[in-house]
């Protein structure tokens, strides 16, 4: 095929000349045959209000003894979307959101977005330098918090609205439905994930980009009005988007359960059984978590599972337990899920399934050019659902969204995703690693090289370098390695508490390793 190519370009670059044949260009077309229609000019609070039209009755949200209808979700929702708006939010204002799992987080998200603004998850575990950041960088005008998290939070200039101790003037709007203020191209929500230069970055991504994932998702894997979807996903975590919106779109009930539940497997399993719980979406760890306390699932249960790479062990498991489980793939950039397969008997690794509704993926190599079915090349996705981009990041965005040289519509981008992957022959994609630094721990993104730079930056450290190591399969630990300074000892709690105090805790090392050089090869590599 190259020498062909050849041929038929005598002028043309090496680098630009096609290596597939004429029926693999065609079968990969094919396998990107993916145009559905959905409401492409809809924003995500006007398909909330849809469904709580159709059904005011029925439990939208919830947590424990406490239950909130479609129609009371909309009325709180809607005044506090009045008082927000009479502070001045509205299209593209980002407010940042620090609360506590509960029913009023779930207000809160709607009522931000009925004001036309977007949310920015604050989770109030992180450290106090890195909200501090995020604080900083977002340029936060409103700040959505509550009384007992408002001493936990950094100093910054944001106006302060408390769910809690602001409860009367909210309580005092008006709880009619409002005008939309934003536009299906308007931002939704800014999550902010690991960046390789230390510093976190936030992904902008759009109303549009969600509806249409929402759309998809309700139709595979799917989602109807008589099922109970429990959520055990923290809001910094994009996933969360589907666990909260995606029931609340289609009239099912939302089920939260508190971080302390969500880690832990018995109680887990208990609030599973009690809700009558059919659909739950977790990482890897959360469902090895949940059968290790015992839960033997049921007749009638989805498992929605993704964030990493996952094992054909924990595949069979669920399997076991579930009338159908789900691999789901996809990065924050191209908003939450881009890829989902339902998973069938078998053995090898666990496959990236077909592109969802309006999305396209490549397996490319250093040129763009698409590689032949079985060779490794970086995974890149097209489509409806690639975020705006980096805030305050356009050199950023520019290296990472990039020109789509295969559609023809007009400024259309492809998300490199730095993934490392091969096209099977029955139109599957198996994941081969990273081409990066970049790894996945319990579902949480990690660039190794902010852990690395953060380490640096101790004053008794000369060199630091972080991996992750799985010496128990299924176990996975992120390691520190560090050569220190001449003359200075470092002891390990002293390091662990400089990272816990930089870092959230999934990015925190576990294990530090003194070390007298880092171990080079003959090229100085490490």
């Amino acid at each position: 095929t190259l020498l062909g190519s050849v041929v038929a370009d005598v002028g043309g670059a090496i680098g630009d000349l096609p290596l597939l044949t004429a029926a693999e260009q065609k079968q990969f077309t094919a396998w990107n045959v993916t145009e559905a229609a959905y409401p492409e000019t809809a924003t995500l609070p006007e398909r909330v209000a849809v469904q709580a039209a159709r059904t005011p009755q029925a439990v939208a949200v919830r947590y424990g003894d406490e239950a909130l209808s479609y129609g009371e979700l909309e009325a709180r929702a809607n005044r506090l979307a009045r008082h927000l708006r009479s502070l001045g939010v509205g299209q593209e204002t980002l407010v940042g959101v620090a609360l506590e799992r509960s029913p009023e987080m779930v207000v809160g998200l709607l009522g931000i977005l009925k004001a036309g603004g977007a949310y920015v998850p604050l989770d109030p575990t992180f450290p106090q330098e890195r909200l501090s950041f995020m604080l900083s960088d977002a340029e936060l005008p409103v700040l959505l918090t509550e009384e007992g998290l408002r001493e936990v939070l950094p100093a910054h200039e944001a106006q302060v609205v408390s769910v809690d101790g602001d409860r009367e003037a909210i309580a005092a709007q008006s709880a009619e439905p409002l005008e939309s203020a934003a536009t299906a191209e308007n931002l939704a929500y800014v999550i902010y994930t690991s960046g390789s230069t230390g510093q976190p970055k936030g992904v902008q991504i759009p109303h549009a980009a969600v509806v249409n994932f929402l759309t998809s998702m309700q139709h595979e894997p799917g989602l109807g009005d008589d099922d109970v979807l429990l959520s055990v996903t923290t809001l910094s975590f994009d996933i969360s988007v589907l666990e909260i919106f995606l029931p609340l779109t289609v009239g099912a009930e939302l089920v939260l359960v508190s971080r302390e539940e969500a880690a832990d497997g018995e109680a887990l399993q208990q609030r599973l059984e009690a809700t009558g719980t059919t659909v739950m979406q977790a990482t890897p760890t959360t469902w090895r978590l949940l059968i290790e306390a015992g839960w033997q699932g049921h007749e009638g249960f989805k498992a929605l599972c993704g964030g990493e790479a996952w094992s054909r062990d924990l595949a069979t498991a669920l399997r076991e337990r579930c009338a159908s489980v789900w691999n789901m793939y996809g990065p924050t950039e191209t908003t939450i899920w881009s890829a989902v397969d339902e998973v069938g008997d078998g053995e090898g690794p666990v496959l990236i399934g077909a592109p969802i509704a309006n999305t396209q993926l490549y397996v490319v190599d250093a040129g763009l050019q698409p590689v032949p079915i079985g060779v490794p090349g970086e995974l890149c996705i097209g489509g409806a659902g690639l975020a705006r981009g980096y805030l305050h990041r356009a050199e950023l965005t520019a290296d990472r969204f990039v020109p789509d040289p295969f559609s023809a519509v007009p400024g259309a981008r492809l998300y490199r995703t730095g993934d490392l992957a091969r096209w099977r022959a029955d139109g599957h994609i198996e994941f081969l690693g990273r081409l990066d630094h970049q790894v996945k721990i319990r579902g949480f993104r990690v660039e190794l090289g902010e852990i690395e730079t953060v380490l640096a930056a101790h004053p008794a450290v000369a060199e630091a370098v972080a991996m992750v190591r799985e010496d128990v399969p299924g176990d996975q630990r992120l390691v520190a390695y560090l050569v220190p300074q001449p003359g200075q000892a470092p002891s390990t709690s002293e390091l662990r508490q400089f990272a816990q105090e930089k870092l959230p805790r999934y990015m925190a090392p576990t294990v530090f390793v003194t070390l007298g050089e880092v171990p080079l090869t003959p090229n100085n590599k490490i």
